[in-house]
Order: C-alpha cells, then sequence, then structure tokens
C-alpha cells in the first residue's frame, strides 16, 4: 500500500499579513524576531514561520544577515487585488470593541457613519459599540494599541477585505501611499 505524500504547498497564514505590515513600517534594518513577537503578541517562532512564508510567497526577501525586508510592489499588489480572497472578512453580533475599517483612522475622516453600527474588532477593552469584524489575528487589538501606525494599516486593510466598493477604493489608495518603499 502506498503512503500519502504530504502536501509541501506554502500558504499564507493571516499573522504572515500582520508581520508584513509591521515590517513595512521599519525605516531601517528590521527588528530582531523577539522583539517583533513582544510588540505583535505573537511567539518568536510565529514571527520567524511568517517571515519564511512571506519570504516564499515573494512578499519579502532576506539579506545577507537573515533581516527580513517587505517587498512594497508586490505587497501592495497583493492587499489591493489577492488579500481580500485569502483572509476575506468574518462578521459577528454587535459588540463592544475597537473601531475598524472605515471607523477608524484615516478612513473616519472621509466616510461618515450611517445608522449601522460600525466594525469593530471585538475586545474586552473596546470603547465603541459595533458589529463584530474579526481581526487576521487575536492578538491585533493589543499589537494596533502598542503601535498607532499598524493600527491604521491593519484598519485599512480591514476596509479592503470587507468595506464597500468606496471604503475599498479610499483604503487601497490611503494603503498604496503609505506601502512605498
Amino acid at each position: 500500500m502506498a503512503r500519502a505524500k504530504s502536501n509541501p504547498q506554502v500558504v499564507l497564514r493571516p499573522q504572515d499579513l500582520v508581520v508584513l505590515l509591521r515590517l513595512a513600517l521599519e525605516q531601517g534594518p528590521a527588528p530582531t524576531y523577539a522583539a517583533l513577537a513582544a510588540e505583535l503578541g505573537m511567539t518568536a517562532s510565529e514571527v520567524h514561520g511568517a517571515v519564511e512564508r512571506a519570504v516564499a510567497a515573494q512578499l519579502a526577501r532576506k539579506d545577507s544577515n537573515g533581516k527580513a525586508t517587505v517587498i512594497f510592489g508586490a505587497l501592495r499588489l497583493f492587499v489591493q487585488h489577492g488579500a481580500r480572497y485569502c483572509f476575506p472578512a468574518t462578521r459577528g453580533s454587535l459588540t463592544r470593541g475597537l473601531p475598524t475599517g472605515y471607523a477608524a483612522d484615516p478612513l473616519k475622516a472621509s466616510i461618515k457613519p450611517g445608522a449601522d453600527p460600525v466594525p469593530v474588532w471585538p475586545h474586552k477593552n473596546g470603547v465603541v459599540r459595533g458589529i463584530a469584524l474579526y481581526p487576521l489575528y487575536p492578538s491585533v487589538p493589543e499589537a494596533a494599541g502598542r503601535n498607532p501606525a499598524l493600527y491604521e494599516l491593519l484598519a485599512l486593510f480591514d476596509a479592503v477585505r470587507g468595506g464597500n466598493a468606496r471604503e475599498r477604493a479610499l483604503a487601497i489608495d490611503l494603503l498604496e501611499k503609505r506601502l512605498r518603499a
């Protein structure tokens, strides 16, 4: 009887995009895996795995010292055209949480909320009541609280993956401006 072979296909995971967006904010050399892990609420091995998958997907590269660098053009294309299909928005019920998508900066200045509840990441310390839009990774609300620039990128990405056509267009435009090398 022949044994089934394991599928060696590399598959991106939601935390990979969180790590890539965080690395996209770096001006200098990338922080260590341990520093990224502490900031993002992940383990160092999760961050390492995320970087390895991003390199395999050609969304990042490693320098001679093994430090990861985002390939901005590839990341912009992936976020604009593919990421919302890989990581579709998952909604829940009415809850307290942190605003995301069009309800968070920088989109909230351009889009006035209607009568419907706004999208929020469910969180115990949330101050806004809205419809749950589950984050890419469970630690996203805490990581966003530690890094306002990361919060903006993640909220914009939520508008891409879960917003209407106008919200997606505005978010993609803002993401393209922020994801330039």
